[in-house]
């Protein structure tokens, strides 16, 4: 029989994978990986911050990631460096500051380890009210402008036209994907949400072809590397959230076999967008 801290670690993981589909589709079809891991490491900064100030971890992850999202979306419309300049300077810029945040917290007791890479096995019962919750919230409002955000993914000039709004909804999925960071970053941490996000909606790209399809296999593959990584983490007493990554990173392996090619990839159209 399962101890009840490895039932909340698989509830809260899977619930999070199911989250985390549809998004990492986006990040992919859009090609914002490293858009992503700036957002993921701004977290530690809000993470920082809310241990300063003895506030809701969740919550002050969300605000500082959001706003360093729409800040940096800001900067690089209007700024004269380059867009991965940016992304460069923010990403390690709000890393390091975290760091040097936390280290003036002395008088906490601090496990910078489950901050960087995930602590699924501490998970309580509030935060699987948290992830189940706030997920449907997400994925409602992600529902809400999926038209308009995949027609300005497909063609932004063709959505104008057709009357969509493809610039607020690309805003408001910035702001969702901050949310989903914030949720998810007890799971796997600072380092390694960005592979949940983008590995999954990768590896369902080689076995379907529809976007909807796509982000329902996303989340499918994503759960599945959640219950593999947390089996193989207990059984061979590894680090929980590296090995739910390297169980994605496994599936993406298989799917690139031959066979697999030969056995999805021949019987399905290509994606809208492909991206590759």
């Amino acid at each position: 029989m399962m101890d009840d801290f490895f039932v909340r670690a698989l509830l809260a993981g899977v619930g999070v994978a199911v989250i985390a589909g549809p998004f990492g589709c986006f990040i992919v079809w859009r090609r914002l990986a490293y858009f992503g891991d700036t957002i993921a490491h701004a977290s530690l900064l809000g993470i920082a911050f809310a241990l300063l100030i003895e506030s809701n971890v969740t919550l002050t992850v969300f605000v500082v990631s959001a706003t360093i999202a729409v800040a940096l979306l800001l900067l690089m419309k209007y700024s004269i460096a380059s867009a991965d300049s940016l992304l460069g300077l923010l990403s390690h810029s709000a890393l390091a500051l975290g760091l040097v945040v936390l280290a003036f917290i002395s008088w906490l007791r601090i496990d910078l380890m489950s901050f960087l890479f995930g602590d699924i096995l501490a998970v309580s019962e509030t935060d699987i009210f948290t992830i189940y919750i706030g997920g449907l919230a997400l994925l409602g409002i992600l529902a809400f402008i999926w038209r308009s955000l995949f027609a300005g993914t497909v063609n932004f000039e063709l959505a104008e036209a057709e009357g969509m709004n493809p610039s607020h909804s690309y805003i408001i999925f910035i702001i969702l994907m901050a949310a989903v960071i914030s949720i998810a970053i007890k799971i796997v941490g600072v380092l390694l949400i960005t592979a949940l996000l983008i590995i999954p909606a990768t590896t369902a790209r080689r076995f379907v072809a529809g976007p909807e399809k796509m982000a329902l296999m996303a989340s499918f593959i994503g759960a599945c590397s959640i219950v593999g990584g947390l089996f193989s983490s207990l059984a061979w007493d590894t680090p929980s959230g590296p090995s739910i990554v390297v169980i994605a990173f496994t599936f993406f392996l298989l799917s690139n076999l031959p066979i697999a090619r030969s056995l999805f990839s021949r019987n399905s159209k290509p994606n809208i967008i492909d991206g590759e």
